[in-house]
């Protein structure tokens, strides 16, 4: 008898693509919010499997902080040509050349992404936006409902969130109100490898590892470029190494990996016991509560 039993990795497939086929079922103008990282990556392959034949029935979003690997605009570039879908450009440097945002003494840019992202949705119309977040990377965004209500100022308010009973899925808004949409909530770092590997995505060479020139501070790896370069009395080293997330180039840093393939990296995955931000995003050790605060303020 032949089984109809779904793998665990068809079975979350199968529940994203519902997720994003509720979203346009619902909501009239959704946008998906892509950075060209492995996560917003998986989320896009699987609209496009959403409504296949046809295209993509939305268009997606990057807002570019000024900061990014090249790597990964250039692959998402090659995403958009692809798919033929229409990419919207919230661009951080020129909200900072408006004066809509200040540059932040540590370099980051991650706060200010904010108030260009609300800008953005408020701009174009935005009611959905769907975001790669999942419960496990960190404290916060196992938070979040998989429709996550966002008020008429944009701002999230993990106290106040409307309960998710099995599928059913309430995306009900006021006008100036609006939702972030999680397709993989219930997937693990592990899931979204296992995921690339076997439907073999295109992703930035980044992720595999490859003799790179590294500086380490404070115990992380940062690859010395036009963003990260030398301070005095600093010395650099040529090491194996890998991305495990894309963040900022000033702020990401890469782990020791001879992992050059995409199995290799399924088999390193699931042998880590710390997430990818806990391990290599410098933004996110401000404090304990740094996503949670700006997710308060509006954040992904």
């Amino acid at each position: 008898m032949t089984s109809h039993v779904l793998s665990q990795l068809r079975s979350l497939e199968a529940e994203s693509i519902h997720i994003i086929r509720e979203v346009v079922a619902e909501m009239e103008r959704p946008v998906l919010l892509f950075s060209g990282g492995k996560d917003s990556i998986v989320m896009l392959h699987m609209a496009a499997k959403a409504f296949a034949p046809a295209r993509i029935p939305f268009p997606i979003m990057h807002v570019d902080t000024g900061l990014n690997f090249q790597s990964v605009l250039d692959t998402r570039d090659r995403w958009v040509e692809r798919l033929g879908i229409q990419l919207v450009v919230a661009s951080v440097q020129d909200a900072i050349d408006r004066g809509l945002v200040k540059e932040e003494p540590n370099g980051s840019r991650n706060r200010i992404q904010t108030p260009v992202l609300l800008e953005a949705v408020e701009k174009h119309g935005f009611d959905a936006a769907f975001g790669g977040g999942r419960r496990d990377e960190e404290k916060a965004r196992a938070k979040e409902r998989v429709f996550s209500f966002r008020d008429d100022f944009g701002q999230w308010d993990p106290k106040n969130q409307r309960p998710e009973i099995w599928n059913l899925y309430n995306g009900r808004v006021h006008q100036g109100e609006s939702i972030r949409v999680f397709p993989l909530s219930n997937w693990t770092e592990l899931d979204i490898w296992s995921y690339i590997a076997a439907e073999n995505m295109d992703i930035p060479d980044l992720y595999l590892a490859q003799e790179r020139e590294v500086v380490n501070r404070d115990g992380m790896l940062f690859a010395v470029n036009e963003f990260t370069p030398l301070k005095e009395g600093e010395t650099s080293e040529i090491r194996s190494v890998r991305y495990r997330t894309v963040g900022d180039a000033n702020l990401t840093a890469a782990v020791e990996s001879q992992a050059s393939t995409l199995n290799a990296i399924v088999e390193e995955t699931a042998a880590v016991r710390i997430t990818e931000r806990g391990a290599t995003r410098g933004d996110d050790k401000v404090s304990e509560a740094a996503m949670e605060d700006r997710k308060r303020e509006g954040y992904f």
